[in-house]
């Protein structure tokens, strides 16, 4: 009593002489704090004394039991009293208690001591797992508290119902300049979260604290199902970007945790979003910091779940000094089935490479190579049997081996398009292949093929111009791409491809379309034509494009033509470099107005000025034009060939008019033939032998070999005066020699029964053989006349010298027959070939 009643003295209250000072009389009352014990500087703070009912005043007191405020009005039903504090200071933390009063003056026991914690005093320290806050079932971990001011001692506290909580005196860290303290926490369970707070103090106020270290939750990677995370919109971002990391767990998760590796804390807690139950988690500004590998956790009231996948978020833009190029060979639009190279080329010395399709990783990275021909590093990656998945926009970036996720710019994106599903298209240009600078050129892009969509490609380049489709009455699809006014730019080889709109595959491309500038060097090449500008069909020409400057190609163009130009190296010929175009056999199709040109293999689509326009006209009858008294042909070569051409031409001719002889003495001999069966039917003349011929047919031809060699028989035709004297050939001059001949040189040939239409023809007549032979060997051989085998006929040109057609009278016709008719009597001589017939054996 002597204690109580000096307190009160030090505390200047007057009880009064009748308030009877008994202590614990009455149960002791419960002293309770909100929101909590442990709060933060300039929090308002309520106590709360819950006495018993009836209770008349309540007493708060603060450490030796100095009295902090009291009441006579307690809270209804009046066994509660309420004591409030605004803007709680350090000053205000300490150890509290309470007591209340009866109505008949009895006072209780003193409560139990409420520890009133003031923090946010001192700076925070740093709370960190060691090594990592990812820890298995039924493990432990190592918790650890910093700070860089001299504080005697560290606290942690396990936030939850239990609130646990461990202290623990600092330590120097020599290494890390730094006070601290290390906590050891296990064995964790997946059935309940471990989350943690530390914080710091000095061991003479023990009340005050510091700020609270961010909490630190320990992931324990449990049995249930594993959340899903993704990126958006990518996991490879450029720096200060946007990012949302979203993680889905089961439908009871009532948490998830990002985690980035290799962190000692998570990187943040949220709660799932309803109705996918989708966790967000939102990095406003993408730092360097930010790259690396990420995994999320869920918790439920089943506990942790399984780790989720990996997930690799990269920075692109750390290295913006020199970004690399990307190119891939052959070309950009790929062929289905065929093999691509992807080219990654940069002056910084990278160690690797790196390529993205569509921004996301694709392949490997690779090591970089450095390639002294070109002072850079590069990377090739090879790509095999190109499928319509390796279609889309393609991107590189370099990165050094101790960052892997801090990448530089990337290269310009490369469209990579597959080809070769469907039918190719025709690609046609209306204003020629060739084109002076600043022309209007349109490329058209057509197909039979109900194509949707055309595109446009210019080899070596990385535009892939894409249009809609209009539609013709016959039914083509196309689509024109304006070019004009064109430029060097321009110049270049095209294809075009056809595609619907359901695929992304391309079609088979189209043949290669070639546009050639002119006027991209100051001068011109000259151009002539060989043998002549105009020429009949048949002939050959050539024509010879000259240039004293350098050229490595000519280009041949011909106005108005729809192919394209003709190229051909140049060869140098003493200071001129020069090249010729043959056109063998021209036809009506090759006239017109040509043009050459020259070009650089550097440059091979931009051309020189043009030469002067020559005109070549092909007119007139198949044959040899005559060739003007210019210089001869350039080569020898080409001389001899046209000699030879013109040999073979002449023998062609005079073969042709041979033919043609011979197909009307085929004739001719034929009206023989009819004539001779006529004359068979007459009967020979009074005194008239009938004629036997020399059979040297069946002497001389028993050797096959002697069927092929040629006879040359000398004839003597006499004419024969008739009985009345009568002279038939009045025109022929009075000078000359009755008895004039006729020389013919005969060529022997096979035919059928020759023996039986001589002597028809001779009939009337005696033959009279020069060779004077026997009776007996002028025996006609009647087996060889008869035979069915091809015996010799003979064709005859005739080089009449004089001629008298002599007749004899025919014998007199009977009554009702016609006169016979008028016949030409002939003595053959046979001879060998090369005798000739002697005048003296007339």
């Amino acid at each position: 009593m002597t204690f109580t009643c000096t307190a009160l003295l030090c505390l200047g209250l007057t009880l009064g002489l009748r308030t009877p000072v008994v202590a614990g009389a009455l149960p002791k009352p419960i002293l309770r704090a909100q929101p909590a014990s442990v709060v933060s500087q300039y929090t308002t703070v309520i106590f709360l004394c819950e006495g018993t009912r009836g209770a008349k005043e309540y007493i708060l007191y603060k450490g030796g039991y100095q009295i902090l405020r009291s009441t006579e009005i307690p809270q209804s039903p009046r066994n509660k009293a309420e004591f409030s504090i605004s803007k709680i200071d350090r000053n205000h933390a300490g150890r509290y208690s309470c007591q209340y009063r009866n109505s008949d003056g009895w006072w209780s026991e003193y409560s139990d001591s409420l520890e009133l914690v003031v923090t946010g005093v001192y700076s925070k320290p740093i709370l960190s797992a060691q090594p990592s806050p990812v820890v298995t079932e039924g493990g432990t971990v190592t918790l650890q508290c910093v700070s860089g001011q001299s504080y005697h001692r560290f606290i942690l506290i396990k936030e939850g119902p239990e609130k646990l909580s461990r202290t623990q005196d600092s330590e120097y860290n020599y290494s890390t300049g730094q006070f601290q303290a290390l906590f050891s926490v296990g064995p964790v369970t997946s059935r309940q979260r471990w989350t943690f707070r530390c914080y710091s103090f000095n061991k003479y106020s023990p009340q005050v604290w510091s700020e609270p270290s961010d909490p630190l939750e320990l992931l324990v990677s449990g049995t249930l199902h594993k959340p899903t995370i993704k990126a958006e919109p990518g996991s490879v971002v450029s720096l200060r970007s946007v990012v949302t990391i979203r993680c889905q767990g089961s439908l009871d998760a009532k948490i998830c945790v990002l985690h980035k590796e290799g962190s000692q804390n998570p990187l943040d807690t949220q709660t799932p979003e309803k109705p996918e139950n989708k966790a967000k988690f939102s990095i406003p500004s993408m730092t360097q910091q930010h790259g690396g590998q990420y995994r999320c956790y869920c918790y439920s009231s089943a506990g942790w779940s399984e780790r989720s996948d990996t997930l690799e978020i990269v920075v692109t833009g750390i290295y913006c000094h020199n970004k690399p190029s990307l190119s891939v060979l052959p070309s950009p639009v790929v062929t289905l089935g065929r093999n691509m190279t992807l080219q990654c080329v940069s002056k910084e010395g990278y160690e690797e490479f790196i390529l993205t399709k569509d921004d996301q990783k694709f392949l490997s990275s690779l090591n970089s190579q450095f390639i002294p021909s070109i002072m850079q590093y590069q990377a090739l990656f090879s790509i095999d049997h190109v499928t319509p998945d390796h279609s889309g926009t393609f991107r590189c970036y370099g990165y050094y081996k101790h960052t892997p996720q801090w990448w530089s710019v990337p290269s310009e994106p490369l469209e990579i398009h597959v080809s070769g599903l469907s039918k190719k298209p025709s690609l046609l240009t209306h204003q020629g292949h060739v084109l002076d600078p600043g022309k209007s050129l349109t490329l058209q892009c057509c197909s039979d093929v109900n194509y949707d969509r055309f595109a446009l490609y210019k080899l070596g380049g990385a535009d892939f111009t894409q249009n809609g489709v209009q539609w013709t009455q016959s039914g083509l699809s196309l689509a024109n791409f304006t070019l004009g006014p064109v430029s060097s730019s321009t110049g270049g080889q095209y294809r075009c491809y056809g595609a619907h709109n359901l695929s992304s595959a391309w079609s088979a491309s189209s043949d290669s379309l070639d546009i050639l500038i002119t006027g991209q060097h100051p001068f011109s090449p000259s151009l002539s034509v060989k043998p002549n500008s105009t020429v009949h069909p048949g002939d050959n020409v050539t024509l010879l494009c000259q240039s004293t400057y350098k050229v490595d190609t000519f280009i041949l163009s011909k106005e108005g033509a729809a192919h394209q130009p003709q190229r051909l190296k140049s060869k140098s010929e003493a200071s001129d470099f020069q090249a010729e175009f043959s056109m063998s056999a021209v036809t009506s199709d090759h006239s017109g107005t040509y043009r050459c040109y020259g070009s650089q293999d550097s440059s091979p689509y931009l051309l020189t000025q043009a030469s002067e326009p020559v005109e070549l006209t092909v007119s007139g009858p198949i044959g040899t034009s005559t060739p003007p008294p210019s210089k001869s042909m350039p080569t020898a070569g080409l001389e001899g060939y046209l000699k030879a051409l013109v040999g073979v031409s002449v023998a062609f001719l005079l073969f042709l008019f041979i033919l043609i002889f011979l197909l009307l003495q085929r004739r001719h001999q034929g009206k023989f033939r009819k004539n001779a069966q006529k004359d068979t039917e007459l009967q020979l003349p009074t005194g008239a032998v009938e004629p036997v011929f020399r059979d040297r047919g069946s002497q001389k031809r028993s050797n096959p070999a002697a069927a092929t060699q040629e006879e040359s028989l000398y004839a003597s035709v006499k004419d024969t005066q008739p009985e009345d004297g009568a002279k038939l050939d009045s025109w022929r001059p009075a000078e000359e020699d009755p008895q004039g001949e006729t020389y013919a040189q005969v060529k022997g040939s096979r035919l059928r029964r020759a023996g039986a239409v001589l002597p028809s023809l001779m009939s009337g007549e005696v033959l009279d053989t020069k060779d004077g032979q026997p009776e007996d060997d002028r025996e006609m051989d009647s087996q060889a006349a008869e035979s069915e085998e091809p015996q010799d006929v003979t064709y005859a040109q005739l080089c009449t010298r004089s001629l008298r057609r002599g007749t004899t009278a025919s014998p007199p016709s009977q009554a009702g027959e016609a006169p016979e008719e008028s016949t030409v009597y002939a003595a053959l001589a046979v001879t060998q070939p090369g005798s000739v017939p002697s005048n003296k054996e007339q």
